[in-house]
């Protein structure tokens, strides 16, 4: 039986405004980790951002993206990353390149590995997740869908590290 230490059962999302990108990866992976068996569907999936107004709602375009799939982000606010939420992490996943950078220069003691949330794919050249925000309905789709390819592998590299 595989046994996780409690100390290590969050992963934090992160993205810029926590309104878009992060949200839906939150609860896409959450739900995902929710089917699996123990230890996995313990984990706790949190997501911030590195450049967030806390309490801003989810974007319309994000919430409407995940309700054509089932899920609910009308609860979601948005918080500013911190390192308090990497205490208990086993993963911290950005969207961007860029972000993956702000976190190593201005958290370097983070504690837990930082991936971007696509690079367990093993697809360098597709592993950033574009920003919808000011874009169309469209765009927000495409984004989902692009958190979606890549939460099997996600699963799979988690499944690695407990």
């Amino acid at each position: 039986m595989i046994v996780m230490s409690l100390e290590r059962n969050r992963i934090v999302v992160v993205c810029t405004g926590n309104t878009c990108r992060s949200p839906m990866a939150e609860k896409l992976l959450a739900h995902a980790l929710a089917a699996e068996d123990p230890p996995l569907n313990s984990i706790d999936v949190v997501s911030a951002g590195v450049s967030a107004y806390p309490g801003e709602p989810a974007s319309g375009g994000a919430v409407r993206a995940l309700a054509k799939v089932g899920l609910d982000l009308t609860a979601h606010r948005s918080r500013s990353f911190e390192p308090s939420l990497a205490e208990k992490a086993l993963l911290i996943l950005a969207m961007r390149e860029s972000h993956r950078a702000y976190l190593k220069e201005n958290h370097p003691d983070l504690g837990a590995p930082v991936l971007l949330f696509r690079e367990p794919m093993g697809d360098p050249e597709n592993a950033e997740v574009c920003d919808p925000f000011g874009g169309d309905f469209g765009r927000y789709l495409e984004a989902r869908d692009s958190l979606a390819e890549a939460v099997p592998a996600l699963i799979r590299h988690i499944r690695s590290l407990v």
